[in-house]
């Protein structure tokens, strides 16, 4: 296929040649151009129709933000992948940014040690995402085989029963998708929901407060040992595995440092794992757009143990990867579009909770 023509815009010389060089290094990628300021990308946008735009969240003249909205103004199917630093304000930005419609993001390298490491923290993360983005093979390890029959995936229609809990597989485009998802559900719903949305610390956090503003639910970022309580929402912190577990009669969270599961921490098969164990067939487990396969192994456990699963379709999603691998395997009970998924919930916890 022919290379992924990107756009590098960023204010510095140095992180311009860092991402070309970087980028140019793969035979599947050609740097297109690059600009050092919003109004000299839009201008080249229009002059090169890059496949792809990196953007630098914090520029003179014409901001990572503005420059943005002006893109999906002009070009609302532009892949655009944000460039921002670690930092409360970079994370502030960048998820303000995701929620405007920027597909992805890579945080610029710090306390690495030396510009090799730099470079190479630059490329794994960068790299699969720009190519995930535009359809070229990623390099990555492809998702796990199909189940057997005779596993959860195959396992005959069993009697609708009552939602205790809804769990939330994303990671690529998630923010967006969480944002019309959580918005669309009623602030009175009867059971609580907890995500796992693949981020580093700090980002999670940002992310929660401005879903919390967005919608009728209440969402927080977990810390662990909170109640689980019906119409709340607890989104996994950055770094940290989140899992639900049973305790004098309540069901609780708890968060640890256990080894990342897919490349991922937090995971969603560690979250949905700990969510079949403790409510077996009262469970919901929805996989958003997102790359790579994590989710896949815990929609297994919560099929294993009777509960219900929902993917995202692939005309939605960002990056059909997590979803693409649970419909792979069988174990998605319906596949529906973004824009169905609160409903689709709705009413399956309506339903179960009825106990019909």
């Amino acid at each position: 296929m022919s290379p992924v023509r990107v756009l590098v815009v960023d204010d510095s010389v140095v992180i311009r040649r860092l991402l070309r060089d970087v980028l140019s290094a793969d035979p599947l990628i050609e740097v297109a151009g690059t600009a050092s300021n919003g109004h000299i990308a839009l201008a080249k946008v229009t002059q090169l129709s890059p496949d792809l735009v990196v953007l630098d969240v914090e520029m003179p003249e014409l901001d990572g933000l503005a420059t943005l909205r002006a893109l999906r103004a002009s070009h609302p199917r532009l892949p655009v992948i944000m460039f921002s630093s670690a930092t409360a304000r970079g994370a502030a930005v960048t998820i303000e940014a995701l929620l405007l419609g920027a597909n992805d993001y890579v945080t610029k390298p710090s306390n690495v040690g030396n510009l090799g490491m730099a470079i190479d923290r630059v490329r794994e993360e960068l790299v699969p995402k720009v190519k995930a983005l535009c359809g070229a093979p990623s390099g990555l390890p492809p998702s796990p085989v199909p189940s057997p029959p005779g596993s959860a995936a195959a396992r005959p229609a069993l009697p609708p029963s009552r939602i205790d809990v809804v769990a939330i597989g994303v990671s690529t485009g998630g923010p967006t998708a969480l944002a019309q998802v959580l918005s669309s559900l009623p602030g009175d719903l009867p059971v609580p929901a907890v995500i796992v949305q693949h981020m580093p610390p700090i980002f999670t956090r940002y992310l929660a407060e401005r879903l919390d503003a967005q919608c009728a639910l209440r969402v927080c970022e977990a810390g662990g040992g909170e109640a689980l309580e019906p119409g709340q929402v607890w989104i996994a912190p950055g770094d940290s595995h989140l899992v639900v577990h049973r305790l004098d009669g309540r069901v609780g969270l708890r968060t640890h440092q256990g080894p990342p599961e897919n490349s991922c921490r937090p995971a969603v098969d560690v979250l949905f794992r700990s969510v079949a164990e403790t409510f077996g067939p009262h469970a919901i487990g929805v996989i958003l757009t997102g790359m790579g396969y994590d989710g896949r192994r815990g929609c297994e456990s919560i099929r294993a143990a009777g509960g219900q699963v929902l993917a995202q379709d692939e005309a939605s999603s960002v990056v059909w990867g997590m979803p693409g691998a649970v419909v792979a395997a069988g174990l998605a009970d319906v596949v529906v579009p973004l824009d169905r998924i609160a409903s689709e919930v709705t009413r399956r916890v309506g339903e179960r909770s009825r106990g019909r």
